[in-house]
């Protein structure tokens, strides 16, 4: 099987560019603090838990119809600006935020019909998992799952006004035309284009995230229902 990628949404065997894998497996550096105290041996590890973005590198290769594969895939890369999905046959489980970095050096045979070549992108840390993307709906009391090592940062749809609790944390919501959507990525309550911040109170201040393993939804008087787009993701 050749392997290959798709690139805010197009495949790169429409130009005729196939990959290897081998530079998909890594994993990004992680930012951390190292605390030294006086009078006390060793350093401390500060509480940074933020990881860096890093580059995404695929050995590549156009074997037919070279010459205008390799100009329409230069022009198609280039023409990209900021990140973008990226999704490869290695992985098909998850998908990548990356941005083309620019360079493309491409070897090319004597007869000027083939190529091979790197594609470098500067990507996201996060691996995010496909499976986040399936929103759940809660009507009553729940649990749901993060499979995950890593705490996500969910988009939540909350249906009416009152309290709903999340691991023991509430979210008060004072009013709502229907719903009010909570993205907790963002750190933003909002229908539509109309901002809702106003209406939203945390009781402990900060956005809720879905731990590893069971998260507990409690869903107060005058919340029906509460859709929970999960957004899992792994290193």
């Amino acid at each position: 099987m050749r392997n290959y990628f798709t690139l805010d949404g197009v495949d790169s065997r429409d130009f005729g560019v196939y990959i290897s894998g081998q530079g998909t497996f890594s994993a990004p550096a992680r930012s951390y603090e190292l605390l030294s105290v006086p009078g006390r041996n060793g350093d401390l590890v500060g509480t940074e838990t933020r990881f860096e973005n890093g580059e995404l590198t695929y050995p590549a290769f156009i074997y037919a119809n070279f010459k205008q594969n390799i100009a329409d895939f230069r022009a198609f890369l280039n023409s990209l600006f900021g990140y973008h999905r990226l999704v490869d046959s290695y992985h098909t489980g998850e998908y990548r935020m990356v941005f083309f970095q620019g360079e493309f050096d491409p070897d090319v045979t004597e007869k000027n019909d083939a190529a091979s070549f790197d594609i470098t992108f500067n990507c996201k840390p996060q691996r995010f998992l496909t499976s986040g993307e399936t929103y759940v709906n809660l009507y009553a009391d729940g649990t749901i799952t993060n499979p995950t090592r890593f705490n996500s940062q969910p988009l939540l749809r909350v249906y009416g006004a009152g309290n709903l609790g999340i691991n023991g944390d509430t979210i008060t919501i004072s009013q709502a035309n229907v719903y009010t959507d909570i993205d907790c990525e963002l750190m933003d309550a909002y229908k539509g284009a109309v901002n809702c911040n106003q209406n939203v109170t945390l009781s402990n201040y900060n956005f809720p995230v879905l731990v590893p393993g069971d998260n507990s939804f409690s869903l107060g008087t005058g919340i029906t229902r509460v859709r929970i787009l999960p957004r899992w993701w792994t290193i």
